[in-house]
């Protein structure tokens, strides 16, 4: 049977903290990771410094780092710094993102994010290794010599800290099939996103074992990482309060997060079986009418991605998301008060 770790999300909207001086609770109802994520909001690295200092054992993860934003060796520098003053606590996340984001918040060029995502994962682990900054990849050059652009007087270096661990856990979100690949391959965990249990193969099955095939036995089993919306309750009008945000979510990714053509969450459902769904959902959604769209989102998919309603339907669910191999389960509890959202997510930790 798959261990798993529950998690939870930290949203960057909202009193930051208000929501931290409420963690130490969720720590105590058991869980065991929390995630912050950085779009083109607030970084991330600073709001998880913060957290390091108010926590004592949760593991602290970037869901996601745009590995666009920063160069392989700040995002090792980070990585470092984190873990060191969290005590070895520590998992980097890191993924594309989109050309949205990174061309139009970021002015930096969205170009080959599977090489980018390889050559990442080689530099960080050389750095931690206290290893000179030599590489010669693709993509990166280190040191940067004139032929790529440089002085000439560029210098290889090794980071001057020991860092805590020389190999600090690397996670990569992915959702298509050349970085499922890679993530399988060469990194500690996977995240994938509006993940579906029931359709784990169908959507990521030969990728994942291309993966594996080639992967490291020293980096361990592959971890899988999701993130679900989470409501323990009987009563009928929460439930399905709490499916119409799953609802809206989902259409904003599968209708909205892309153009026509160029939509890998609309892509992803696809691969799930929704191909009418998915192109009725981006219709709708790219025209303006998001309720619509909403509305579009098939029953089924919002219910399977979701921990929403009684306990033993929950409870269903959670063995759902374990057969299909998620080894940490990101929670994202909407009840509407804290202390029942402190008690679902202890309900779920006894669960899990």
């Amino acid at each position: 049977m798959t261990s798993m770790t529950l998690g939870m999300p930290i949203n960057y909207a909202g009193d930051f903290r208000e929501t931290i001086d409420n963690l130490a609770d969720f720590e105590a109802a058991g869980v065991g990771r929390v995630t912050v994520p950085e779009a083109y909001s607030f970084d991330a690295v600073s709001q998880l410094g913060y957290i390091a200092a108010r926590t004592e054992k949760m593991e602290l993860q970037t869901g996601i780092l745009p590995m666009y934003s920063r160069t392989p060796t700040n995002l090792a520098m980070t990585a470092a710094g984190l873990d060191y003053i969290s005590g070895g606590r520590f998992i980097l996340g890191i993924g594309a993102s989109g050309p949205q984001v990174i061309e139009g918040f970021h002015g930096v060029k969205y170009d080959y994010p599977v090489g980018r995502a390889r050559e990442n994962a080689d530099i960080c682990r050389k750095i931690w290794r206290r290893e000179k900054s030599e590489y010669q990849g693709r993509h990166y050059t280190l040191p940067l010599t004139e032929e790529n652009g440089g002085t000439g007087l560029g210098k290889a270096l090794k980071i001057i800290n020991h860092p805590v661990r020389d190999r600090i856990p690397m996670l990569l979100a992915a959702i298509g099939p050349k970085n499922t690949e890679l993530a399988a391959e060469m990194f500690e965990e996977f995240q994938p996103f509006l993940f579906h249990p029931e359709y784990v193969d169908a959507a990521f099955g030969p990728a994942l074992a291309a993966g594996r095939a080639k992967r490291d036995p020293a980096l361990g089993e592959l971890g899988i990482v999701v993130q679900a919306s989470a409501l323990i309750t009987e009563d009928a009008d929460q439930i399905e309060n709490a499916l119409q945000l799953v609802r809206h979510h989902a259409a904003l990714y599968i209708g909205g997060m892309g153009a026509r053509g160029k939509n890998f969450y609309n892509t992803l459902a696809v691969r799930y079986g929704y191909a009418d769904e998915a192109k009725l959902i981006q219709d709708l959604y790219l025209d303006g009418k998001k309720a619509e769209a909403a509305a579009a989102v098939p029953e089924d998919l919002v219910r399977a991605m979701s921990l929403i309603g009684p306990v033993s339907l929950v409870a269903e669910r959670v063995e759902a998301f374990r057969g299909a191999g998620v080894t940490v389960m990101l929670a994202s509890p909407v009840a509407p008060t804290h202390a029942e959202r402190v008690e679902d997510m202890g309900q779920l930790a006894e669960l899990v």
